[in-house]
């Protein structure tokens, strides 16, 4: 049986203690790897660009961004 690479996950949210309960509650789950954590939108698209996380866990309600 092979071994699943570790998905590479990012959290962005300006909130610091949202983004310290997500890393808590995931960085225990097997196969996930926290990769890095940003605080607003900017930072986090430069983080990704050179992180290159598999998903991103993003607040987009609070990013600047429209709905629609």
């Amino acid at each position: 049986m092979t071994e699943r690479a570790a998905i590479r996950l990012m959290i962005v949210d300006d909130h610091p203690i949202v983004r310290e309960g997500l890393r808590t509650l995931l960085s225990d789950e097997p196969g996930i790897e926290i990769v890095g954590e940003a605080g607003d939108a900017e930072e986090g698209e430069r983080l990704a660009a050179s992180l290159s996380p598999d998903i991103i866990l993003m607040d987009v309600a609070k990013m600047g961004y429209r709905h629609g």
